[in-house]
Formats: C-alpha cells, structure tokens, sequence
C-alpha cells in the first residue's frame, strides 16, 4: 500500500463519503490505497501509530470544521515521527483562507475544492514523479456523470452499524451568505438511473438508513418523486422490514404533486430537515436568502397535519440585522406550526462563506477557533449571546430530546421563546452547567422549576411522571434515529 485516506469523524456512526469518493476515483492507483477512519477525541499517539502501521507513501487527511484541530496535531506529530511520509490535506476547511492556517504550514500539499480528479493526479506525481512544485492545488471539477459512484466501498460493518451518506445531487443553485454552498453555481444531478441502482444494491445487501446531503432534494420535484418511489416500493413491498430515509427540503417549494407522494409514507419512514433559519424579511435580503416566509409556513403545517414525516426545522440567531426580539418573534412562529424538532443553531463564520461582508458594519465578532461561532454583534451582547447558547444547549436536552412531550408545552404556554429563555436562565443559575446533566437531574429540575411559577409539587411530579421521567421509553420498530423513535413510541 502506497496511500492511506483518513479522517477524524465526529463519531463512530458517522462513514465519510468524501474519502469514499476519493478510493472510487483513484484510477489505476486504487490497488495501491486504503481507507482508514478515526474519531475524534482518540488519542493524537495512537491515531500516528496506526496510521504508520500501514507504511503509507501519502497520507490523504480530510479536514472538516470539527476536525481540523485534532487533525493539526496529528499531522505534526506524524511529520516530526515520519518526515518521509507526503501528506495531503482535502476537504471545506482548508478549501478556503488556505495559506492562513496553521495545518497547511505543517503539511506537504493541499487540494481545494473537488478532490476526485486532482488527488489521483497529484499522488500518481509524488509517487512517480515529476516532484509536484505547488504545494496548493486548485481541485479540477468534471463533470459529475465522470465520477465513479462510491456507494459499493460501504462495508458490510458500515451497513450494518453506521449512516449511510448518499447524494443524489451537489451542489445549489442558492446564495445564503452563511452557507459554503453559496459558492456553488448550481445543482449537478447525478445520472438518476445509476444513482437508484447502487441504492438499490446497498438495499440488497441489508442498508436500511440512508441520509441524503444533497443541499435541495425538493428542488426537481420530478426527480424527488422517483427517488422517494424507491423507498415507497421497498415499504409497501415489505411492510414488516421498514426503511428511514433523511432528506434537506426548500421550505417554500412542495407542489401539489409532492405533498402526494409525502402523504404516502407510514410513521418512522421520512425525515426532513428544513432550513428557516430566519422569518424576518431584512435578514433574509441581507445574507440573500430567497424564502415565501408564507408558503414555506404553510408547507410546514400542511407537513405536521398532513403527512407522517418527522420534521427537523433549523433557526440560526446572531445573523447580521437579527435581534434577540426577531428572532424570538420567529421563534415563537415555528413553535405554533408545531415541528417536531426545532434546532437552534448558533450563526458560525464558515471560511469562504461571503457573510464576511457584514462585519464591520454590524460589528461581527467571531471566535477566532473551531467553528468559528458569533461571539457579539452590534445587536446582540457577548453576554446576551452566552444566553442564547445555553438556551439552544438546553432546548436540545429538553425540547429536542422527544422526553418531556407532555410538561414542554405547559413550561412553555403562551410566550415559549420568553418563557424557555426564563428555564435557561434559572436552570444555568442553579447548575453552572450545560453539559452532562443527567436525565434523573434534569426531571427533578424542571418540576423544582415549575413550582417556583406556581405549580404545586404534586402537580409537577404528576405531570413529569406523565411523561419518561428517566425510564428508558419503548423503541419503535422502525430504524429512525432514537429521537424519533421516542416520538413514535409515546
């Protein structure tokens, strides 16, 4: 073996399909690479160590918002222990702001962009010669019918115990100013026939998850169809053996046809993730987002009464022109058309993304390290935007996590952004933490919350009881994700 594909994944769950992309496309040089991937939090020693057990030539890192520190330091222990060894860096992060950073000065040569063609080029170079003299190298996009598809280099062990990503498209054809995608130019489908063929074999051969990343499923609705057709006929062929498939919808496009074709699935078979991200039109204009805040309004509650799909609703505070009373007023919006989850992100300075713009006049301040989240702005304090992380740490334990479906809607009653924001606060004051609150911990304060709004102690352990209150719920048969598998099982 002469070449090594790595990563640090954010979990074992998670398999990498860039790096998958990059053995498909190797060309003549596949006989001669492999593929092997960590997680990050392992120890920087023994990533290096078994790394080299491999007595790679090249080393091929794909670098990720949350792994280019971990990476960093592998890659500068792996060149002080094996000068020898070329490494290549790949991947969004180091795709942008490149000579900046700190991970590019420790390593050989750099691919930005698409890797698939320039990768293969630059390893054949390094191994054979002649000696690459750029040490960045713009990656070659072809066309996307060009790529070999990855999808038969998931292992059986990848079926079986991980996410499957898959893509139908890449790319989009919108400019959000916080989004890497606004780079793009548009969408490149993928030949639809041969896509629904290797997802047909990683059926067969026993996948029953599959996450699609492209950035707009919905955006040729003809397309959408087939693809979700796939998935109907495997349901309705075999009832007792269920499918989950994750798609990425446009808020404001779901045509009649559409909706038809969503009606049809059973509980525990879809889940969309939409992106809002804000309700308020200036925002909206200002980072150039395009939205019907009323058809994509309409498209969400049409999805909670009208369909069994689980629904993944985002919002992001700290956008230029965004103030804690906007935001809560689309807050408290997305709460009445009752999503299933709604994810509070906090606005992060992806490099390259063109909201760089908006710093100086709206006083954007970004912490300088991974992931780069907001840290103040001309709306919103430091102070004030520490509040709003805890509350989206605290929204994912309490709302998010499917367990207080009864108590939430009475600790939240007419005013949820207000009334949330309040339980964070207090909950803050008399934990200091944000993380590993256990579960048991975590009922006996909401209902000590609740009874100081004025609800007696029975009541609130009554209504608590009502819901988990720490035992472990019954799990739904299907392969949805444990937070809809909660929901389905209440």
């Amino acid at each position: 073996m002469s070449i090594l594909l790595t990563t640090l994944n954010a979990r074992y769950t998670h398999a990498s399909l860039g790096l998958r992309y990059l053995l498909a496309n190797m060309g003549a040089l596949q006989e001669q690479t492999r593929l092997q991937e960590f997680v990050i939090g392992a120890k920087t020693t023994e990533i290096v160590e078994r790394i080299l057990a491999h007595a790679p030539k090249v080393v091929g890192f794909g670098i990720y918002i949350w792994n280019v520190e971990e990476t960093a330091r592998v890659v500068a222990m792996l060149k002080r222990v094996a000068p020898h060894v070329a490494v290549v860096l790949g991947g969004p992060e180091v795709s942008h702001e490149t000579n900046e950073q700190e991970i590019v000065k420790l390593a050989d040569y750099v691919v930005t962009g698409w890797g698939e063609v320039t990768f293969p080029k630059l390893c054949g170079e390094i191994l054979n010669g002649p000696k690459p003299l750029m040490k960045v190298h713009a990656g070659v996009q072809p066309p996307i019918n060009d790529l070999t598809l990855p999808y038969s280099l998931y292992s059986d062990d990848d079926i079986k115990n991980r996410t499957l990503y898959v893509e139908a498209s890449r790319g989009c054809p919108f400019k959000c100013e916080f989004c890497l995608s606004a780079l793009d130019k548009t969408a490149w489908p993928f030949a639809l026939d041969n896509f629904l063929a290797e997802m047909e074999s990683l059926y067969q051969r026993g996948a029953r998850l599959f996450k699609f990343v492209d950035r707009t499923f919905n955006l040729n609705i003809k397309t959408s169809l087939k693809i979700m057709q796939f998935f109907l006929d495997k349901l309705e062929a075999n009832p007792d053996d269920p499918v989950y498939a994750h798609f990425e919808l446009v808020p404001d496009h779901l045509p009649d046809a559409l909706k038809e074709g969503i009606s049809k699935f059973p509980p525990g078979a879809l889940q969309f993730e939409i992106g809002i991200q804000s309700f308020n039109p200036a925002v909206q204009t200002l980072v150039s987002r395009k939205q019907d805040n009323q058809k994509a309004a309409d498209n969400i509650r049409w999805l909670t009464t009208q369909s069994h799909a689980h629904m993944h609703v985002d919002l992001i505070a700290g956008l230029p022109g965004e103030t804690v009373e906007s935001f809560a007023e689309g807050f408290n919006k997305l709460w009445a058309l009752e999503p299933h989850e709604i994810q509070f992100g906090i606005l992060k300075r992806l490099r390259g993304t063109p909201i760089i713009r908006h710093t100086q006049e709206f006083g954007m301040v970004y912490d300088p390290y991974p992931p780069y989240t907001i840290l103040a702005n001309r709306d919103i304090d430091f102070s004030t935007m520490q509040r709003l992380v805890r509350f989206a740490r605290y929204w994912d334990l309490v709302a998010n996590s499917g367990r207080f479906g009864n108590t939430l809607p009475v600790l939240l009653d007419d005013a949820p952004f207000q009334r949330f924001m309040a339980f964070s606060d207090w909950l803050y004051a008399n934990t200091d933490a944000t993380h590993r609150i256990a579960l048991e911990r975590l009922v006996a304060m909401v209902a000590r919350y609740l009874q100081t709004q004025g609800m007696d102690k029975a009541n609130a352990e009554a209504l608590l009881a009502s819901d988990y209150a720490g035992a472990k719920p019954k799990p739904a048969e299907t392969p949805a994700p444990k937070r809809q598998a909660r929901r389905l099982a209440a």
